[in-house]
């Protein structure tokens, strides 16, 4: 799309095939894809948030893309991002994406700054440093239901793992075919989410979560955030899902929101679906960007964007994301690692109401045991195949640190906060934040 492409109106039966067929773009398997989020802190100013311009002004010099190929963009909480380019393997990735993170540290560090590795900054008050009008619609669509979607925004870091969807017809094998990644992924889900859960809180409920930043998500938009129902159709389980979502906002002028006037408010809806606006009940026509804009407002645990992204992991201290990065990707594109890790989740799996699985992972993290020992077939499975797989040292000794650590011993990262005492588990059916 450009200035000059004339708007693409869309039916409600385009739209739907055309969110099928974009979700899942099917080819071989093996390409590796990951986005760091961080919080950006001053230990000199704690409730300061550094300014978009000031922090890609800083990294201006090493260029963009970066030397590895990683593409820095700014949140806008002023969270930095770091997306890799895409790796043919796992090494090639986390390999370039490394050497990036660490050109970043440094030069924030020689300006003071730093780069806090955990999934939820509890210290400094929610507050956008944008104005863009995207993010600030996007702000007003959350304000309308409490003040967790905005935390969410601007206070929160993930680390997403992007895998190629799988293929289809003859080329597929049992664990490649797209509709199977789809089903291990969500099936592998929770436990990865419960195994990483890195921001930890307590709330005034004397409710505790092991990853707060998830919680806080799925106490918003619920149509925008729960995982979708699982069916035998991938493709069309993620349009039903897309076009039932609400829409959070509709750019002044459609495919081309940079010729409305500066400073243009973006329109909020109230309740509006999108398969509402594709039946005529918007405030225009629907355009392609707007579908794709809608698209990327989407933000369930795992996402289909003609691949597949896992969104469940919080930020980690230090150069761990690198092991859940290894420990997805042995799980989901290695046939042996798929199997045992079908073995170990799918018992898990609630049949009607599977929503509860994945506030579980939120709120106990790996102390509830049945999840604990599915963690552990899960790492023992992805060392298996890092290490038939001949994945460099480093990757396999930061997963064996990480499952010493953690996984062993039926702990994850948010267990380390002296404030998190441990809890019997229970089970709750919705969010609460305090």
């Amino acid at each position: 799309m450009n200035d000059t492409t004339p708007a693409i109106l869309l039916t409600e039966a385009t739209a739907s095939a055309y969110v099928a067929a974009a979700g899942f773009r099917v080819g071989p398997v093996g390409r590796v894809g990951v986005e760091l989020e961080y919080c950006v802190r001053d230990p000199r100013r704690p409730s300061h948030r550094p300014a978009p311009a000031e922090l890609l002004g800083l990294l201006a010099h090493l260029g963009s893309p970066l030397p590895g190929g990683s593409v820095v963009t700014v949140e806008p909480g002023g969270q930095l991002e770091l997306s890799s380019s895409v790796g043919a393997c796992l090494s090639d990735c986390t390999n370039a994406l490394t050497a990036d993170l660490a050109l970043v540290r440094v030069v924030l560090a020689e300006h003071g700054l730093y780069l806090d590795g955990t999934g939820l900054d509890m210290a400094r008050r929610p507050r956008l440093v944008t104005d863009h009008p995207r993010y600030v619609a996007l702000a007003e669509y959350h304000d309308r239901s409490g003040a967790r979607g905005r935390t969410v925004m601007t206070n929160s870091a993930s680390i997403q793992v992007c895998l190629d969807a799988g293929t289809d017809g003859a080329e597929a094998d049992d664990w490649s075919h797209f509709t199977r990644r789809w089903w291990l992924a969500d099936a592998i889900g929770p436990v990865m989410m419960a195994a990483f859960a890195n921001s930890p809180h307590v709330t005034r409920a004397g409710r505790r979560w092991v990853s707060y930043r998830q919680a806080l998500r799925f106490g918003t938009d619920a149509s925008r955030t729960r995982a979708p129902r699982r069916t035998g159709d991938p493709r069309q389980a993620w349009a039903r899902y897309a076009l039932a979502a609400k829409v959070a906002m509709v750019a002044p002028a459609g495919d081309d929101p940079a010729a409305a006037e500066p400073g243009a408010r973006w329109h909020v809806p109230h309740g509006l679906t999108m398969r509402d606006w594709l039946r005529g009940h918007g405030p225009r026509p629907v355009t392609l960007s707007d579908l794709e804009r809608h698209l990327g407002t989407l933000v369930p645990p795992v996402r289909p964007r003609g691949y597949l992204e896992l969104r469940m992991l919080d930020q980690q201290a230090g150069d761990d994301w690198v092991v859940p990065a290894a420990v997805v990707t042995a799980l989901l594109d290695d046939p042996e690692g798929a199997a045992a890790a079908a073995a170990a989740t799918e018992h898990l799996r609630s049949p009607l109401r599977r929503h509860r699985d994945w506030l579980g992972a939120a709120r106990d993290g790996l102390a509830d045991p049945a999840t604990a020992a599915a963690a552990l077939a899960c790492f023992t499975a992805a060392q298996a195949v890092l290490a038939r797989r001949r994945a460099p040292l480093p990757i396999r000794d930061a997963v064996a640190s990480f499952a010493d650590r953690y996984v062993l011993r039926g702990r994850c990262p948010a267990d380390d906060a002296p404030q998190a005492p441990q809890r019997r588990p229970r089970r709750v059916g919705v969010v609460s934040a305090g």
